[in-house]
């Protein structure tokens, strides 16, 4: 199986990138548990971002945003992890999106996560991340991970989970998708859509009420 994961931090060393590696590593653990053999490839925006910028000016790709753009539309599943600016993801990792075939997700289990200085900005998950991939169709896993500054180190409480138990718990919820998804690229003429993603559907439902 591929996993991709797309980092939209900026600067380096990246808690967005820490993130990214985090969930996949998590995805990667529970799959192979599963027995299956991962492939886990991370794709740092930052190195394509003036390819990005000329591509939506001309309409043409260069060579290395082709590749990451191919890598996201063939992975198996995707994490997709962005900084927070101005109460939103941030204008590099929406652009890259605005690249991807608007049918290219339709049923791909999809992690959302995000990075930020305060817990405060944490509802990016809800009211930007999720629908921007919702109206791209994909399938997205119920636990989004938030990183603030202050959760990184933290154990949690007795009323919130500490940023280790909900990457476990994302992960694992991205890798039960993907194992369970029909292989689309191999097989998409021995499947019905509609019966995929009604499958996927009751798969979510499943995760939801652990």
């Amino acid at each position: 199986m591929r996993l991709v994961a797309v980092s939209a931090g900026l600067s380096t060393p990246s808690s967005t990138r820490l993130l990214a590696d985090r969930l996949a590593e998590s995805a990667r653990g529970e799959l192979e548990a599963r027995g299956h053999e991962v492939r886990v490839d991370v794709i740092e925006l930052r190195e394509l971002a003036v390819a990005v910028a000329n591509h939506l000016v001309t309409g043409f790709p260069a060579p290395p945003l082709a590749t990451a753009i191919d890598a996201v539309t063939g992975a198996h599943g995707l994490i997709a992890v962005t900084p927070v600016f101005t109460a939103s993801y941030s204008g590099l990792f929406k652009s890259f999106f605005d690249l991807i075939d608007p049918e290219a997700l339709t049923g791909k289990p999809v992690l959302v996560a995000a990075t930020g200085g305060t817990a405060r900005h944490s509802l990016v998950l809800e009211h930007a991340l999720r629908p921007l991939f919702s109206y791209l169709r994909a399938a997205l896993v119920p636990t989004a991970v938030y990183a603030a500054s202050e959760d990184w180190g933290s154990g949690g409480d007795d009323y919130t989970e500490g940023l280790p138990a909900r990457i476990r718990r994302a992960g694992g919820e991205l890798a039960a998708l993907m194992a369970a998804r029909p292989d689309r690229e191999t097989n998409r003429d021995d499947v019905d859509e509609g019966d995929d993603v009604d499958a996927l559907e009751r798969q979510l439902s499943d995760l939801r009420f652990d």
